[in-house]
């Protein structure tokens, strides 16, 4: 059983939201916003009002949402470098040969594959070098992801929280570390990089306005080093509560919310939901996390390898990490153990949920080898 505690430190939230990514990103060649899923069978399984999934399963082309906040956070880092943004661009190439006066420039990073390969694909838009630095024991599918990309990839010995020590090391005058967790002295580029993510809590209200749905009253976000979770505080705090999920031997969040203040966790990491393989909070994050989240839920594997599978019965492709959302949704839901959690939480048969799929099969052969079926089968169901 997963483990799931409230987290009593929880604040009124509020937060300013500039809009200003959801337009940057509505002007990029090939927007399209992620779809949303009403799930009201599986709704009705578990006793809610509605279920809604954010698909994140391509975005400009790649298998997950992180490009929102690495392309975002590079405009930003490199228009502050060039001392102005640049004036009436309508393409990727216009914004190269706005940028161009600032090269040569590398971007280097740390990741679990999903960041790194958006963090690559910014550096091919705007005319930057790439060199991304992935723990050992990356799936052989990610690591190519990212080379495809045009980026220089370097296997690390050690993990994830090692890579990011050594991309810290490497910043330099023209090596720009565009990094999603913060660490002192290094807080704007990871800000930028939350502020991203508000494209996908934009699309969600117009999806669900659309609809004539009703807004969220639950959101469950998947931490790591909590850029992703920021924005969602961000946006839904003042009116849903929201629920932190990781894995179990990654577990930094709960750990945080237990000691009561942000506290490292040795591992190992070694999960399948690789993206939240993370030891430590991103410095930024824990005092918005402590403040805004309002539980926090840890699960195994075997909760994510299920979520997969049930999502694939929805015709959504989802990886491991992807599908954790519903894993703590159905953990929460299904486990007797946590009918104190639900009751605080006022998760039930009037309770309209969100959960985030953050990425499709970026290893589509364990996500074969899960579900039984190939990305493509499930695509067409």
């Amino acid at each position: 059983m997963g483990l799931a505690q409230l987290n009593s430190a929880r604040k009124h939230h509020s937060h300013p939201v500039t809009g200003q990514a959801p337009a940057f990103h509505r002007r990029l060649p090939g927007y399209a916003p992620g779809r949303l899923v009403s799930l009201p069978e599986v709704a009705a399984d578990l006793g809610l009002a509605s279920l809604h999934a954010k698909d994140e399963s391509s975005r400009f082309g790649l298998p997950a949402f992180k490009i929102l906040g690495a392309s975002w956070a590079t405009y930003r880092l490199l228009s502050e470098r060039l001392g102005q943004e640049p004036a009436g661009w309508e393409g990727i190439e216009d914004l190269a040969r706005a940028f161009q006066p600032l090269q040569p420039l590398t971007l280097v990073t740390a990741t679990d594959g999903n960041h790194g390969r958006a963090v690559a694909r910014a550096a091919r838009w705007f005319g930057c070098a790439a060199r991304i630095l992935v723990p050992a024991g990356t799936a052989r599918a990610r690591i190519d992801g990212i080379a495809a990309e045009g980026a220089e990839v370097e296997i690390v010995d050690g993990n994830y929280d090692v890579a990011v020590g050594r991309a810290k090391a490497m910043a330099a005058d023209r090596v720009l570390v565009v990094s999603d967790t913060s660490w002192v002295g290094y807080e704007k580029i990871p800000g930028w990089v939350a502020e991203g993510y508000e494209t996908i809590c934009d699309e969600v209200d117009q999806a669900l306005d659309g609809a004539g749905a009703p807004r969220p009253t639950h959101v469950f976000v998947q931490v790591g080093v909590g850029a992703l979770a920021v924005a969602i505080i961000r946006h839904w705090a003042p009116t849903a509560r929201i629920v932190g999920l990781e894995p179990y031997g990654a577990n930094c969040l709960y750990a945080s919310i237990a000691a009561g203040q942000a506290v490292a966790v040795e591992g190992p990491q070694e999960s399948i939901m690789a993206g939240m393989n993370c030891g430590t909070l991103s410095l930024i994050a824990w005092p918005e996390l402590r403040d805004g989240l309002d539980a926090a839920v840890t699960l195994g594997d075997e909760r994510a390898r299920e979520a997969m599978r049930l999502f694939a019965d929805q015709g959504i492709v989802s990886g491991e990490t992807g599908a954790a959302g519903l894993g703590a949704l159905l953990e929460l839901m299904q486990e007797s153990g946590h009918a104190g959690v639900r009751e605080s939480l006022a998760l039930g048969p009037k309770s309209n949920v969100l959960v985030l799929s953050t990425e499709g099969a970026t290893d589509p052969e364990s996500y074969a080898r899960i579900v039984g079926l190939s990305p493509e089968a499930v695509r067409i169901r």
